[in-house]
């Protein structure tokens, strides 16, 4: 009797390089690519939206809702 070994996840594209992602660097395909994701993040490359803000605001009054979308 044979069994088949299913994989913890399914296999994924990287999202750096479209390639399939490895089981060690999941979603990426390899330590280079997870790594460039991770430059982007620390860089501030990727931002999350937030209120706008003009010169003229106080930056401290500001009353940030993460509930709201502009």
């Amino acid at each position: 009797m044979s069994s088949k070994v299913e994989p913890l996840r399914p296999k994924v594209k990287c999202p750096e390089c479209s390639r399939d992602s490895a089981r060690d660097t999941y979603p990426f395909c390899s330590k280079r690519c997870k790594d460039v994701d991770l430059n982007r993040w620390l860089s501030g490359a990727y931002v999350i939206p937030g209120p706008q803000l003009t010169d003229e605001d106080d930056y401290e009054a500001v009353d940030f809702n993460p509930e709201v979308k502009d």
